[in-house]
């Protein structure tokens, strides 16, 4: 129950950043940056009727219930959550704090800084296994009917709402657009580095008792025992494998320079691990 209540605060957290990003920066710079937000900007501009807020709803609704028809029921109750609640967030803002007029003449700063917190708060959700929904479900009918790569297709579907921005706002915007595309991307990617940062640590030691209790008994965490033999000595030793947090890495290496400071210590990023007390498979 304690882990539910902690990702469902997180992906409130992480669909508000995004609101934010929203609302403050893309906006009120007509900056219509992929996504289902880029296409409500567009549609708001189109028919100012309605607030940014609802046609995010609107355009979330007729999403899904295209995505039913083309993919069947194929879509989690936490990317349902994460779309509906980021246009709320969105229809919130608008409502407690409007925006008349953009927050500077820097539209490149203001992308900067706008594409980085939605970014975190993106990578916040899709570390929940969720996601805002949107072009995730044109991207999967394309995949589906056209054999396209879902991050391909993703790609896609945002540079052609980026693009069309320009024939609405013009090219200067447009190209703000396109850029901003490509910007969020790779925060999303460098975000969701950071909160996976999982490090391989190979241990050749003298201690290696020692080592492997301080890392089940103290750590909670498991490890491989495997044996090898030196090219020069031809001597055998046992090789320690573990898979440890940015934290309990740096509590090993200080238990490890204490017990034996001329252990050999290989550490090597992981990007992904997926299985057992990890990342689930499906």
């Amino acid at each position: 129950m304690r882990q539910r209540i902690f990702s469902f605060l997180m992906m409130n957290l992480g669909a508000f950043l995004v609101s934010v990003n929203v609302h403050f920066f893309l906006s009120p710079n007509n900056l219509a940056t992929g996504g289902v937000s880029g296409l409500s900007i567009i549609m708001n501009d189109l028919f100012p009727g309605l607030s940014l807020g609802l046609f995010m709803i609107i355009i979330n609704i007729i999403l899904f219930i295209v995505g039913v028809i083309f993919l069947g029921f194929n879509f989690g109750a936490k990317t349902i959550y994460a779309s509906f609640a980021l246009s709320f967030y969105v229809w919130l803002l608008e409502t407690v704090a409007p925006m008349s007029a953009p927050l500077s003449d820097d539209i490149l700063i203001q992308l900067i800084i706008g594409q980085c917190i939605a970014a975190i708060g993106m990578a916040i959700v899709f570390n929940q296994q969720a996601s805002t929904g949107g072009t995730d479900i044109v991207a999967l009918i394309f995949n589906k009917y056209f054999n396209i790569d879902v991050g391909r297709g993703v790609l896609l579907a945002d540079l052609s709402i980026a693009m069309s921005s320009a024939v609405l706002f013009g090219p200067q915007v447009g190209m703000y657009a396109f850029f901003g595309v490509i910007l969020n991307g790779l925060v999303i990617d460098y975000a969701l580095q950071q909160f996976n940062s999982n490090k391989e640590i190979v241990i050749i030691s003298r201690y290696s008792d020692e080592i492997k209790s301080y890392i089940v008994h103290e750590l909670g965490k498991g490890a491989t025992i495997h044996t090898a033999t030196g090219a020069f000595t031809s001597d055998e030793k046992e090789v320690i494998t573990t898979i440890l947090g940015r934290k309990d890495f740096t509590k090993l290496k200080g238990f490890i320079t204490q017990v034996d400071n001329r252990a050999f210590i290989t550490v090597h990023t992981m990007n992904e691990i997926l299985g057992q007390n990890f990342k689930r498979l499906a």
